[in-house]
């Protein structure tokens, strides 16, 4: 991959490389774009098998941070980091605080928060060295973000079973929970306590058995869960399982879940588009996690996140309508609502800039 022709071509804005010999640090901070406000985006550890492959998913991770930011209706723009190691034996407090380090050094460009392979207490130690870190253990923090993530998903899987089938009510629907993991368990205490039926599947037999016991969940094979008889399938694992092999096999009139990158490709979007099937975009449905962390910048409110959160159901009902107006797959949609926030708020500030310039010049 040429680097800067890659950035170029999707505009990112900086491509941060840190290094600590003592620790074994290794990371690569990514920031896509800042004109909505500060980036912020998770860092994520994981053994990656090359630094090219490192570099790449870090700048594919932070644009979607800045288009999910952006849907959700944040004044932030999109960064990400990945730490090159295994989280299970190669992480020590030097590390993230070297990495805390290089973070106050862009001197609130960069706001990080947890992800895969990272933990609170591993942001408590980054927070030693910066202000510029959410999800921390301090009492001022928002804590655990699955509560808030799967209530956010739950309001935009009503969102979508309007559109579906003409009333956001999911009583007596059935719903297929690929995955049923901290969000995913969440998630279905909502839908039951609606009275939605479920059916369930993970590879962790104890999670599936949880489900089951606390819910009267139907629990199937992982590779079953794409043909069940049912109305919402709601992936909230792996990426990627709305593909060629899954696609034919599924019954469901609506796509609503919590994993990311639900789509293999955007092609299959464009083909469960054209099957008439509901998909709420991944990025908008399943940001109840970051509207949660972003409330702390202004000092963290409970009820303030949750009500912002609930607007997601707002957002997936702009994407349907944009989607039905236009003839556009929801995650173009999704996509348009986005860069036109964006794009109106850099067209506003370049008329500022531009007006300060002539006045200027009169001087």
């Amino acid at each position: 991959m040429e680097t800067f022709t890659y950035m170029e071509k999707f505009d990112y804005e900086q491509l941060v490389f840190c290094q600590d010999k003592n620790s074994g640090l290794k990371a690569i901070i990514a920031i896509h774009d800042t004109t909505l406000g500060p980036a912020l985006g998770g860092t994520r550890m994981w053994t990656y098998d090359s630094e090219a492959e490192a570099i790449e998913d870090a700048l594919r991770l932070a644009k979607g941070m800045t288009y999910k930011n952006a849907a959700a209706g944040l004044n932030l723009g999109g960064g990400k980091t990945v730490i090159i190691g295994d989280p299970k034996k190669d992480k020590n407090p030097e590390m993230f605080r070297a990495f805390g380090r290089y973070i106050q050094g862009l001197n609130g460009r960069y706001i990080t928060a947890e992800d895969v392979g990272t933990t609170e207490h591993d942001m408590d130690l980054i927070h030693l060295e910066t202000d510029f870190v959410t999800g921390i253990s301090d009492a001022a923090s928002s804590g655990n973000p699955s509560p808030v993530t799967a209530y956010g998903i739950y309001k935009g899987m009503k969102a979508a079973a309007k559109e579906a089938f003409g009333d956001d009510s999911v009583a007596g629907k059935t719903v297929a929970v690929q995955g049923v993991g901290n969000v995913a368990f969440a998630l279905c205490e909502y839908l039951h306590k609606e009275g939605a039926e479920l059916i369930v599947t993970d590879i962790n037999k104890a999670a599936v058995q949880r489900a089951v016991d606390a819910f009267g969940a139907k629990a199937v094979d992982p590779d079953a869960i794409y043909d069940v008889e049912c109305d919402i399938y709601a992936p909230c694992a792996l990426g990627a399982t709305i593909n060629d092999d899954t696609i034919p096999q599924l019954k469901a009139k609506v796509i609503a879940g919590s994993a990311n990158n639900q789509l293999k490709t955007p092609n299959h979007g464009d083909i469960i588009h054209e099957k008439g099937i509901v998909y709420a975009p991944d990025y908008i449905i399943n940001s109840g996690g970051v509207i949660n962390v972003a409330d702390e910048l202004n000092g963290y409110n409970q009820d303030r996140a949750m009500k912002k959160v609930e607007t997601i159901y707002d957002s997936l009902t702009k994407v349907f309508e944009i989607s039905r107006r236009d003839n556009i797959p929801t995650y173009v949609a999704a996509d348009r609502m986005a860069e036109e926030r964006i794009e109106s708020v850099r067209n506003s500030r370049n008329q500022f800039l531009l007006n300060g310039h002539h006045t200027l010049s009169r001087r």
